[in-house]
């Protein structure tokens, strides 16, 4: 059994993460800027070293999953400073402690650092390729990587780097910053409009999925590797389809839907590559994306309460 730190812990993927390491037997501890009432949860801000620094003091950990950020590329820009000081000096408060304290850490990147690139997207596109990163949220994740890989480098710190792509699913709550699923889920439900860009081709992957080959890292850990986390590759579909499977799930009127060509400074197209994280992973993508609006779905409604009203 390990002791395991989650920061972001009470945020969508870590609540799921962090219930899949703890059914396997792990004790873990979670923080976020956010209260909450597990006895092993912290409220803690990662821009605040001195807060950080006695967490660290009084108790030791094996591994720490680094999610605590700000997200979303909207968020980004309205939000920028909180952006930057949560992604960029949250982070390097993280390495910080890690040269002192010698914990293994899982840094949580972005597939967004792949930008422009049009091309499949194997995590050593970044190594040969000069990419333009198209907004400040995929720009702090870069920087992220780099910091990580500076430590590695100055201070011989072990991290492993994550990209996750597009993960959705239960425990994500809506809020306009959000990614397309929870959006159109949250919206249809509530019988409201939504914008589809049309041309726009993506892989969705299932938190369920997700934070069990997250979780996998703990038993295999490898320093200084860099992973793409998402389901299949031959699950990509159009924003279109996807528009469609929810409007069938939350039973809306199709006509809410507004169809409007491709978004501008938007990656049009996401071939991912998966092979690395079925090779030292062990990852197993269940849910396809029928099954998981189908569950995302249900959760929300019941969640929202929306059955009761």
């Amino acid at each position: 059994m390990a002791r395991i730190l989650i920061t972001g812990g009470a945020g969508f993927i870590g609540t799921n993460l962090r219930n899949d390491l703890r059914a396997r037997g792990h004790d873990v501890w979670t923080l976020d800027i956010t209260p909450g009432s597990d006895p092993q949860h912290m409220r803690l801000d990662v821009t605040y070293l001195h807060q950080l620094d006695q967490m660290f003091e009084g108790r030791q950990f094996d591994f720490v999953y680094h999610l605590a950020a700000e997200y979303g590329r909207w968020n980004g820009e309205d939000h920028y400073d909180l952006l930057w000081r949560t992604n960029v000096v949250g982070t390097k408060n993280m390495l910080v402690l890690q040269a002192k304290h010698k914990f293994k850490m899982i840094f949580f990147s972005s597939a967004e650092v792949y930008g422009d690139y049009m091309g499949v997207m194997s995590e050593d596109v970044m190594e040969k390729v000069p990419i333009k990163q198209m907004n400040d949220y995929a720009i702090t994740k870069w920087a992220g990587e780099l910091q990580c890989l500076n430590h590695r480098d100055m201070f011989g710190v072990e991290v492993v780097r994550v990209r996750p792509v597009n993960c959705y699913g239960p425990h994500e709550h809506y809020n306009r910053y959000r990614g397309v699923v929870p959006v159109y889920c949250h919206r249809l439900l509530h019988g409201l409009p939504v914008t589809c860009h049309k041309g726009h081709l993506r892989i969705f992957d299932y938190v369920g999925d997700t934070a069990r080959t997250f979780a996998n890292i703990v038993d295999n850990f490898i320093p200084g590797e860099v992973y793409n986390v998402g389901s299949n590759e031959d699950w990509e579909i159009s924003i279109e389809q996807l528009a469609e499977i929810v409007v069938k799930e939350t039973g809306a009127d199709p006509g809410l839907v507004t169809y409007k060509e491709a978004e501008a400074h938007t990656t049009m197209v996401k071939h991912m590559d998966f092979s690395k994280i079925r090779r030292d992973l062990d990852h197993k993508a269940e849910v396809d994306i029928e099954e998981g609006i189908k569950r995302t779905v249900a959760w929300m409604r019941r969640d929202l309460r929306l059955d009761e009203k």
